[in-house]
């Protein structure tokens, strides 16, 4: 099972053939600005598509603590997205309160999951919505 640094790679060297289609969801690549280093930073997540945008979740496993990217975007959040072999460059934004309930159920119908790993934590796990640049 691919994930992490090898899943981006063979995600990369293959437009997406390898590693689209991942435990019966999909993902994409997600690349940030690290806040503190400035390196590009490339991250293999579940995603939905919303309309022209992709959504993702910011779950951690239901860790505690919000996901590194998650702070990389917050802090800039021009970033570039790689859905297959689309490469395009997007701006992250949280999905407001009234929102995320809509876009929670389309992200927990692809990973039931999300749900219990918002159980696991008190921080409210935010859905993230990556609007591709125009």
């Amino acid at each position: 099972m691919l994930f992490g640094d090898e899943h981006v790679k063979r995600y990369e060297e293959t437009d997406g053939a390898e590693g689209h289609e991942w435990q019966g969801t999909t993902t994409l690549i997600l690349t940030t600005t690290g806040r503190k280093s400035g390196q590009q930073r490339r991250h293999p997540l579940i995603y939905q598509k919303h309309g022209d945008d992709y959504l993702v979740v910011a779950s951690k496993g239901g860790a505690d603590e919000p996901p590194s990217w998650y702070l990389n975007l917050v802090a800039n959040p021009d970033v570039r997205v790689q859905v297959k072999g689309d490469k395009f460059a997007a701006r992250a934004r949280v999905a407001t309160p009234e929102e995320k309930p809509g876009m929670w159920r389309e992200m927990t119908a692809v990973w039931p999951a999300y749900d219990d790993y918002q159980k696991k934590t008190s921080r409210e796990i935010p859905v993230v919505v990556l609007e591709p640049a125009s």
